[in-house]
């Protein structure tokens, strides 16, 4: 680039284990952790907003990583059992589009006029794969799923160490 700014970019697997490393380190529990990494990486292809995700992370150890998932489970659920898959205490934005666009058939959420949520769609049409893109642009969320993937590391010190973290001799072979 002629002016010297360098544009970061980073493949969709990147995104993913970044995003389920950060929500680990922000308190999620493992699985929502990983249902994370997946949205983060559809939601920033999709070119939604990254602040969605950056408020997600911040809200933990409650919020949206952990309701979103739980919430869309129930739905799903009632689908295929041919009720009513009304999604409750979630609120309509990118943010759970997102979360309804891993799951692996074509389904999405539309908000009544009355504003619930229901999630609408076949459970035996398998949605296709996602497009795969360099994400670029969100230097800034990057920057903090960095930081709070950094929590899940093991400080270093003797007593780590001497616990078992780390790589020992035979590792290094």
């Amino acid at each position: 680039m002629a002016s010297g700014i360098r544009q970061l970019s980073w493949s969709a697997a990147e995104v993913l284990a970044l995003g389920t490393k950060a929500a680990r380190g922000a308190g999620a529990p493992p699985l929502q952790a990983a249902r994370f990494g997946q949205v983060a990486a559809l939601h920033l292809m999709n070119g939604r907003e990254e602040a969605l995700l950056a408020a997600a992370l911040d809200h933990l150890p409650d919020g949206p990583i952990l309701t979103h998932p739980l919430a869309l489970d129930r739905a799903v659920i009632a689908l295929a059992e041919g009720e009513v898959a009304e999604l409750t205490d979630v609120s309509f934005d990118a943010l759970l589009l997102s979360y309804v666009d891993t799951l692996p058939f074509e389904v999405v959420a539309k908000q009544s006029e009355s504003g619930a949520i229901h999630l609408d769609g076949d459970l035996t049409v398998p949605r296709a794969p996602p497009t795969l893109c360099r994400i670029s642009g969100c230097d800034a969320l990057m920057d903090q799923l960095h930081r709070l993937a950094a929590l899940t590391l093991v400080p270093e010190s003797d007593l780590s160490r001497s616990s078992g973290a780390g790589a020992g001799l035979s590792d290094n072979d």
